[in-house]
């Protein structure tokens, strides 16, 4: 079976940041100072992709850049396959023989 699965890139999402803060004329420091942060390096890792903002964060420089939220994100699809019963008949018979001498190593 494939699937997708959406995750958040987050070197696209840094740089994203880091536009839209550029754009708007912030600085680190002006971003630091609006979202009460202690030291500038968590805004630094944000724009390099190193972590994300929290929620709380992503909700206030969505408000100070006047965008919502999921514009800040960029998402990243995936895809990747997965089956659950591959194996075959032989197979399947080596495991459950595989399967009873462990447990008879466990009842002895």
């Amino acid at each position: 079976m494939i699937e997708s699965k959406t995750i958040i890139d987050m070197e696209k999402t840094g740089n994203n940041l880091r536009k839209y803060a550029y754009e708007n004329g912030y600085s680190v420091r002006d971003i630091q100072q609006y979202l009460g942060l202690s030291c500038p390096q968590p805004v630094y890792r944000w724009f390099k992709g190193i972590i994300l903002p929290s929620v709380d964060n992503l909700l206030l420089l969505s408000e100070l850049f006047h965008v919502h939220m999921e514009d800040l994100l960029v998402k990243q699809y995936t895809k990747y396959t997965y089956d659950c019963c591959l194996a075959t008949k032989a197979n399947s018979n080596q495991f459950v023989k595989r399967m009873q001498a462990y447990y008879s190593l466990l009842v002895a």
